[in-house]
């Protein structure tokens, strides 16, 4: 089927993220979601305030299918795991007390899954993290209006007027990436064009490369742009395409 913004709802809490659409490889074992880009957040990405900010307000929750979407098939079974910190028989263990479980969380302002990923290493050099995997948004909410754009560390955010904090909708194959003259600069630079044009207003992600404004696209692809944390507000894109 070809997406359509007001065909499908996939941001809405009260609905939920069963409006996903999947596709399966039966054959292989694959199941993975067509629309959604998947996010994979390594642990020295989790320091920064604003993925904190993000991930104190996930619930834990029962796994489910579409967290079994976010882990290979040989992982399921360790969503159902407990942590070795939360019971000591888990069959998670690595080197003693060591562990390498998965938690299933959910995001109750978008119903996105997030799985993390534990890795707890007890030896001489041994360390403790977590790491994270979840969906992007397709879109911010239907009553929510984009304030600013803030990234740190290669991740990317929304910032609402309502002051939440969002995860930059993308969609599936458009990944996002800053410093260069690729297709990550080249997709960011299209989506916050749009979102600019749209005065902040309800804008699906996918937009096509070549939307993007040139003096956005100048400074997704500068070096200054990957450099500390970055924040853009929507007055601050406007007057890039107006410069």
């Amino acid at each position: 089927m070809t997406y359509e913004p007001r065909d499908l709802n996939l941001t809405d809490p009260v609905k939920g993220y069963l409006h996903f659409l999947l596709y399966t490889e039966a054959g292989r074992g694959v199941a993975s979601a067509s629309l959604n880009a998947e996010l994979d957040i390594e642990a020295p990405q989790t320091v920064t305030p604003h993925f904190q900010e993000w991930l104190s307000r996930l619930e834990r929750c029962e796994p489910d299918a579409l967290h079994c979407t976010l882990v290979a098939p040989a992982q399921i079974p360790s969503l159902f795991q407990p942590c070795v910190t939360e019971h000591r028989n888990s069959p998670a263990p690595i080197d003693g007390p060591g562990c390498t479980c998965r938690r299933a969380f959910y995001d109750p302002e978008f119903g996105l899954p997030v799985v993390g990923e534990h890795f707890d290493h007890a030896g001489p050099d041994g360390t403790d993290r977590w790491a994270y995997t979840t969906y992007a948004p397709l879109e911010l909410r239907p009553d929510d209006t984009f304030s600013s754009f803030i990234t740190g560390r290669g991740l990317f955010w929304a910032r609402t007027a309502k002051g939440l904090l969002s995860i930059l909708p993308q969609q599936h194959g458009l990944g996002y990436n800053l410093g260069y003259s690729g297709g990550g600069p080249h997709a960011l630079a299209a989506y916050l064009t749009q979102i600019a044009r749209n005065e902040g207003g309800p804008t699906p992600a996918g937009t096509r490369y070549e939307d993007a404004h040139p003096a956005i696209v100048a400074w997704t692809q500068s070096t200054a742009a990957e450099r500390g944390t970055n924040e853009l507000s929507l007055s601050d894109l406007r007057s890039m395409m107006a410069s």
